[in-house]
């Protein structure tokens, strides 16, 4: 009777130590399914622009603690861990900001900051910016450092490496990635250097017998373009009037240059006693090209000064839609003037 009670209980202990056994591989199998699961998952970002900083020395404990005080993740620190080791990733994590767009997963994250694939943001010079502009845009960009408040024009320039040059049209008007941590004077070298970079390659291709004797004169005619026309099918034959009008000796007689020159004493109307007013930019007064630019020109711009297009024209005026009509002589000027400005028109 004791043998068959004894055969009964190791079959019972073997049932229950099957069941166990089978519990533990099914609970298994739904922990790793929940895991495989979470890995791939986009995690809790609901929002666009969200980031995450990691500073340097933080641990991936504070890390993960971080994602979940944020909410962007429920997911258990032990999973977080899995994941870190199973990449190899775990003590390789670089500091820096990193976006968290929506969708992103857990895996692509770690991955990123892994990889150091830092979160870039963008900054835009827009052509025809002057250069304070350029530096009262640069005062709103986030993340970024701010190391020019305070500092004059001649020591910015020193402390970008150029020191001595007026900053007027000095920096190309593009997009500019940068990083947390990055400084406005990091953007403006690259700036800087990039238009030094783009003249040098474009004053040697430029068209023969051009009235400028430098590539700077090339940038102030650029710079007067780019604030005469922003059409991209009138910047050769504008660039070709002030071409024409250098050659020819004449006056430039451009607005944008005299309004240049008045700095704070324009009030968004130029009067004819603006006009007759001598600044070293009144272009009604003084001969030949303004001392340096009066903007920052793009790309197009200075192409259209070293490439004018050619033509008799000596004068033009705006039509009030964006183009101009251009005139051959004085007589032919007036008569556009009464016509589309004072809408005298015979």
């Amino acid at each position: 009777m004791s043998r068959r009670k004894t055969t009964r209980g190791g079959a019972l202990a073997r049932v229950l130590a099957l069941v166990v056994v089978l519990a533990l591989v099914a609970a298994l199998a739904w922990g790793w399914r929940d895991f495989t699961r979470f890995t791939a998952a986009p995690m809790q970002v609901t929002a666009a622009g969200q980031s995450i900083d990691i500073g340097r020395g933080t641990s991936f404990k504070e890390i993960v603690r971080e994602l979940r005080r944020r909410g962007f993740t429920h997911a258990a620190p032990f999973a977080w861990r899995l994941l870190a080791e199973r990449m190899h990733v775990t003590g390789r994590l670089h500091a820096g900001e990193y976006a968290l767009p929506v969708g992103i997963t857990p895996t692509r994250l770690l991955d990123n900051m892994a990889k150091g694939k830092v979160l870039q943001r963008d900054f835009t010079i827009v052509d025809g910016w002057t250069f304070h502009e350029m530096l009262q845009a640069l005062q709103q960009a986030p993340k970024l450092k701010h190391d020019s408040v305070g500092l004059d024009d001649a020591t910015i320039m020193q402390r970008i490496g150029a020191a001595g040059e007026a900053p007027e049209g000095r920096f190309l008007p593009e997009t500019y990635a940068y990083v947390k941590g990055d400084t406005d004077l990091d953007v403006l070298k690259r700036s800087h250097e990039a238009m030094v970079k783009m003249l040098a390659r474009l004053w040697p291709q430029r068209a023969e017998n051009l009235p400028l004797a430098t590539p700077y004169d090339a940038l102030i005619l650029a710079s007067i373009v780019e604030k005469e026309t922003g059409r991209a099918d009138e910047r050769e034959k504008i660039a070709g009037v002030f071409v024409r009008r250098l050659q020819k000796h004449m006056l430039l007689q451009t607005d944008p240059s005299v309004i240049y020159g008045m700095g704070a004493n324009y009030h968004g109307n130029i009067r004819k006693v603006d006009l007759t007013t001598d600044t070293p930019y009144n272009t009604y007064t003084r001969p030949g090209l303004p001392p340096t630019p009066i903007a920052l020109p793009g790309k197009p711009a200075i192409e259209a000064a070293l490439h004018p297009a050619d033509g008799t024209a000596l004068y033009f005026v705006a039509r009030g839609d964006g183009t101009h009509v251009f005139a051959d002589t004085l007589q032919e000027q007036n008569h556009n003037v009464a016509c589309y400005q004072l809408k005298r028109c015979p």
